[in-house]
């Protein structure tokens, strides 16, 4: 999974969308000092190459009614069973990401739960029946950094 050199132009364009994914694409023209056609074919050049994965809404959680975050990690009993282990897991709505990881776990959950009494019914009821052999959760008080990766002009970096 190689990187993309990206110039100066790409840049500023991906600092800019960062910052605000719904910036109007002429606004993005202005202060780069291109045309708006510049800017969209740019946008689309870098989705082509997936340094963009699109734009989306996020939710808020808890403004849904899902107050609890927690990770957990994924002690599987047989390796073998990583893949129907995914595709289970995929089909559990409360799960929000799952990792292949190093280190002690097989796999890394995220997942939001309306509560405490609900994280133990997802544990319980959905988790523990995929075969796994033990699971280790964590519980996230409270978010406290969330941003995109830094773009940073190659010269800034020194």
């Amino acid at each position: 999974m190689g990187h993309h050199q990206l110039d100066t132009l790409d840049e500023q364009i991906l600092k800019l969308i960062a910052g605000n994914a719904r910036i109007p694409f002429l606004e993005v023209a202005r202060a780069c000092n291109v045309s708006g056609a510049a800017i969209h074919q740019r946008i689309q050049k870098l989705t082509a190459l997936g340094v963009l994965k699109g734009s989306e809404y996020i939710i808020d959680p808890e403004k849904i009614g899902y107050e609890t975050c927690a990770y957990i990690g994924i002690y599987l009993k047989d390796p073998s069973t990583f893949d129907a282990v995914l595709k289970a897991l995929e089909a559990i709505p409360e799960i929000v990401e799952c990792h292949f990881t190093t280190g002690k776990y097989d796999m890394f959950i995220k997942l939001y739960a309306r509560n405490n009494h609900h994280l133990l019914s997802i544990i319980h009821d959905k988790l523990q029946p995929l075969g796994l052999s033990r699971t280790e959760t964590l519980i996230s008080f409270h978010e406290a950094i969330k941003r995109q990766m830094p773009i940073q002009m190659e010269d800034e970096e020194e």
